[in-house]
């Protein structure tokens, strides 16, 4: 099955969803135990946690099951640019009124921005003014 074009129609994506996500779309398809390689020793996560939480993401809509034996294989349903555009949208739009400029004045005035940063910042807009 293809990832989606865009998260619409997926429910919102929690934080520890998102990092089961993450782990897919790394690599996909893959079971519950190697989701679990990838996640629970990091997180402190055991073996039920993932898999309430790939159930959960099967019932939002993000993600596939496909029988492998007596287990399941898991793929994502939404492709992760997707997602991003996604999240990055609702975030401009809650926090900064639906515009980008003062996001970047944000991240400039926090310092969050290094000169590499900047640096890709103005090549991107001298490409969007061709």
């Amino acid at each position: 099955m293809a990832a989606k074009d865009a998260n619409d129609g997926v429910e919102r994506i929690s934080d520890a969803e998102h990092a089961v996500m993450e782990a897919l779309w790394q690599r996909s398809p893959q079971t519950a135990a190697e989701v679990c390689d990838v996640v629970c020793k990091e997180r402190g996560w055991s073996m039920p946690t993932v898999k309430t939480l790939l159930s959960r993401l099967v019932q939002k809509g993000a993600l596939a099951t496909e029988p492998d034996g007596r287990r399941f294989l898991y793929t994502p349903l939404i492709a992760r640019s997707a997602y991003v555009g996604g999240e990055s949208r609702r975030l401009v739009d809650r926090l900064f009124g639906g515009r980008a400029a003062p996001l970047l004045a944000h991240l400039a005035d926090a310092e969050a921005l290094t000169p590499e940063d900047i640096a890709e910042i103005e090549r991107l807009l001298q490409e969007m003014k061709k």
